[in-house]
């Protein structure tokens, strides 16, 4: 789930959260209506459920909700016991119903009894609890299967490290690939050569295997005491590219002076691990961004299949196929797909741009040209208008894009970083518009890009989201700074 955002998964939580709520409620109120009313059954269902009132039971679902997010029922749980989930689930589930308690002392609710309440907390309980085995049960059959693998790499090679290696892979329904070790050459090495696992970098050569691979998560077993500065170092390569990190120890000191970090504890078999990761992307809002980039692509491309249609026709009447330009670009976590926008270059543009490298007036590793002789007539006009990033909005749909992220980079430009903060910008999927394409777009510095990239990761809401989207259309409209 990389982040804890796997939005499927979160959705599915939340909707079984939900439907609990409304279902236990229902079953907990059918035991004590005829006491309080002297109504029958069938009469309640009839009469008194529509004159419930509907905004208090909302506001109470969004608490319901709050509630069991602070009791971490949302983060993953890949590794988590199922008791430890289950007791999240009971503290949470119980200070939901102690909340309806003080509600019906405070505005004396008859229909919140003592044996609603018993009724309720057991029911809510028992679904919550039951649709959470179920959702980890499915998750750990689909993992086995190789689906949703996090690519891991171990910092350490000591005897407890390879066992916690040969002991995560023992269970194929956590889905952790061990990608292999890193760590120095050193006396007892000898016993982790005949371990079978491969030694993919020294302390020293790490920050260049991490750029140049698809990481999810780095887990560090090493003696603080001797190891402290490299635990250091390493965390602050991973918290720069936005690498998950994790501890198998107790550690807390090393963290006083990362003010990027967030952390959490977790537990897995007898290990105690701390992870650590940075951005604000987690928890609902990315369950709502998820929802909302689906949900837009899709009409975006219904009401702009007209102008998608003239446009690929124009593009084949003035300059010939192909009608879209398809390049590999990275994405979250230096993963590679395949991004697609209407060709505004000639044909051959690409094998071209060597002989135009001399003329690039973009600083730093990216590539731009202000009159670019490979540009079309009419992909000036798309490019002014940002009407070619248009069939990204199919990448947004498949999951590879957000509508608002970091532009995603070609591998040509990835190769020219030089600093490991820019590679944070990949801990959070790339999006179609960004900051920097409102603040100022092409007429920025290579690191006022980056920095703004980093800034959103930081500070990222969903009301930023919106700000963004909303001030893209005038840059749409007006094509300042594009080039």
């Amino acid at each position: 789930m990389g982040k804890y955002k796997n939005w499927l998964i979160y959705l599915a939580k939340v909707t079984i959260d939900q439907a609990a709520l409304i279902l236990c409620f229902i079953f907990a109120a059918s035991f004590v209506v005829i006491d309080v009313d002297g109504v029958s059954l069938s009469q309640f269902y009839d009469i008194r459920l529509k004159l419930v009132d509907f905004v208090l039971f909302i506001i109470f679902m969004v608490f319901w909700y709050i509630n069991l997010s602070l009791h971490g029922a949302y983060f993953s749980k890949r590794i988590v016991p199922w008791k430890m989930e289950m007791s999240e689930i009971f503290y949470g589930v119980s200070v939901g119903t102690i909340v309806l308690l003080v509600y019906s002392a405070i505005f004396k609710t008859p229909l919140i009894t003592a044996t609603f309440l018993l009724v309720f907390w057991l029911s809510s309980f028992i679904v919550i609890g039951s649709g959470r085995t179920v959702v980890r049960l499915v998750l750990r059959e689909l993992r086995a299967q190789g689906l949703n693998i996090n690519n891991i790499v171990i910092v350490g090679t000591n005897s407890r490290a390879v066992e916690f290696a040969r002991e995560i892979e023992s269970h194929p329904e956590l889905g952790y690939r061990v990608v292999g070790f890193i760590d120095n050459e050193w006396d007892e090495s000898i016993d982790f050569k005949k371990s079978g696992y491969p030694l993919l970098a020294s302390f020293h050569k790490f920050p260049a295997f991490l750029r140049n691979n698809v990481i999810d998560e780095v887990i560090i077993d090493l003696p603080l005491n001797s190891f402290y500065h490299e635990c250091l170092e390493i965390v602050d390569y991973c918290v720069k590219q936005g690498v998950v990190v994790r501890f198998i120890s107790d550690s807390f000191y090393l963290l006083h002076n990362m003010n990027l970090v967030r952390s959490v504890i977790e537990e897995f078999n007898d290990n105690v691990l701390i992870t650590i990761y940075t951005g604000a992307m987690g928890g609902w809002p990315i369950l709502v961004k998820r929802s909302f980039d689906f949900v837009v692509s899709l009409l975006l491309i219904g009401l702009f299949s007209p102008v998608l249609l003239l446009i690929a026709l124009l593009i084949l009447a003035t300059s010939g196929r192909p009608v879209l330009f398809i390049q590999e670009r990275l994405g979250l976590n230096k993963r590679i797909f395949r991004l697609y926008k209407f060709r505004t270059m000639v044909a051959d543009a690409e094998q071209r741009q060597a002989a135009l490298e001399e003329l690039n007036e973009a600083d730093g590793p990216v590539f731009k040209i202000k009159n670019d002789p490979r540009i079309t007539l009419l992909g000036h006009f798309l490019r002014k208008t940002s009407l070619d990033e248009l069939p990204q909005l199919f990448n947004v749909l498949k999951g590879e894009m957000s509508l608002v992220g970091p532009r995603p980079l070609p591998v040509r430009d990835y190769k020219g970083f030089n600093q490991d903060w820019h590679r944070r910008r990949f801990s959070v999927k790339p999006g179609v518009t960004c900051l920097w394409q409102v603040k100022g777009r092409s007429s920025l510095t290579f690191d006022q890009w980056m920095n703004l990239d980093i800034f959103y990761i930081d500070h990222w809401s969903l009301w930023l989201d919106f700000k963004i989207l909303v001030l893209t259309i005038p840059e749409m409209l007006w094509g300042s700074g594009a080039y």
